[in-house]
């Protein structure tokens, strides 16, 4: 039994990772256990996982931390177990700011053609196909 047990153990481990959050750092938070308590957004199924970005203001105790919190969510409580946090990935280079998008009165983002890179026709069956690679 123990054998099994040991096994099951170091096939779980394999995938685990250690979370660690430092302050300062964004993450975001988790907040399906809150149905019918606060609604982001939409409800239902199309209900977010997590929402914005919090900043931690400390690190309570080896797996609390106290967030940053809005004044619209000034009635919940700001510390939070590790496991109602996500670590925000995003890279600040990759933003563009909205000052560069172009949106027609449809509200549909307008592209413009830079150069083409390359040509190719795929041959299918019974049809071919050309791809374009643009810029």
């Amino acid at each position: 039994m123990q054998a099994a047990c040991d096994k099951q153990k170091s096939y779980a481990d394999k995938r685990r990772k250690p979370l660690e959050f430092q302050v300062g750092d964004k993450v975001m938070l988790k907040v399906s256990p809150w149905k019918g308590v606060i609604r982001f957004g939409k409800h239902g199924k199309l209900n977010p996982r997590y929402i914005r970005l919090f900043k931690i203001l400390a690190r309570i105790g080896p797996v609390a931390y106290r967030l940053e919190l809005p004044q619209e969510l000034s009635s919940v409580h700001n510390v939070f177990h590790m496991r109602n946090l996500k670590k925000c990935l995003s890279d600040k280079t990759l933003v563009i700011p909205l000052e560069q998008i172009q949106v027609d009165d449809k509200l549909n983002f307008v592209e413009e053609l830079v150069e083409i890179m390359d040509r190719e026709v795929k041959q299918l069956k019974q049809s071919r196909m050309p791809i374009i690679k643009v810029r």
